[in-house]
């Protein structure tokens, strides 16, 4: 069942730079992913008091599957521990969980973890929490596209490609550690969104970080493919 459309904007987040992180202190790639998760807790819980209704955190592409097996392990245990350990706060905090993407080539057990998970966090109003694991948005684009019929409007297709039509556009995109592209990351929600680069590696970005974002985004003019305000009255 789709819950209700939450208030708020939609944020879209290239988590990258764990390894960078790591690297730059002697430490295991593992850590920087460890480190990577406290990173998604405080900006979790920093997202609604900031005004973001819906946030979509990019962490495991498609394309990563050809990284060590060792490192996707790692990755693979970490989510794993995060769906056993962080649902009670996700519960108290009013965040419901989604995870998007394939279920169908992750370990044992993960897809019916991830399940329960978000039958416990369904109830949720404060924050949509949106995980990409195993993610393409070409893939998802693709499925749409096999899925529609004849008469297919814009908005029918749209849920088709975000498997929620309570899922608004994306606003606002922003990816860390310096990289400045969107790696098959919600390219269809992303038509209109804004875009902020940080140098900021993923495990030390905060709620600071977060809100200098988002002041830079409320500096955008936004036209939607329109003209601003003055130039109309030009």
């Amino acid at each position: 069942m789709q819950s209700e459309r939450m208030s708020g904007h939609h944020v879209g987040i290239i988590m990258d730079g764990n390894g960078r992180w790591a690297t730059a202190r002697g430490l295991p790639r593992a850590l920087g992913h460890k480190a990577g998760v406290e990173a998604i807790r405080r900006v979790v819980e920093a997202a609604p008091p900031q005004g973001v209704g819906t946030l979509t955190l990019y962490a495991f592409s498609c394309d990563n599957w050809k990284r060590p097996e060792a490192e996707i392990a790692a990755l693979m245990g970490l989510l794993r521990l995060y769906l056993r350990t962080e649902i009670a706060r996700l519960v108290e905090n009013g965040v419901r969980l989604s995870v998007i993407g394939r279920r169908d080539r992750l370990p044992e057990g993960l897809a019916a973890a991830i399940g329960r998970a978000e039958a416990a966090t369904q109830g949720g109003h404060a924050l949509h929490l949106r995980i990409a694991i195993d993610y393409s948005a070409r893939d998802a684009i693709l499925a749409a596209v096999m899925a529609s019929g004849p008469g297919m409007t814009r908005e029918a297709f749209s849920a088709l490609v975000t498997g929620d039509a309570s899922v608004p556009d994306v606003d606002l995109v922003i990816r860390t550690s310096g990289e400045q592209r969107l790696s098959d990351f919600l390219l269809w929600e992303s038509a209109y969104a804004e875009l902020h680069f940080t140098q900021r590696h993923w495990p030390d970005f905060d709620a600071a970080d977060l809100a200098e974002a988002l002041i830079a985004f409320q500096g955008r003019d936004r036209r939607f493919g329109g003209l601003s305000a003055p130039s109309v009255a030009a």
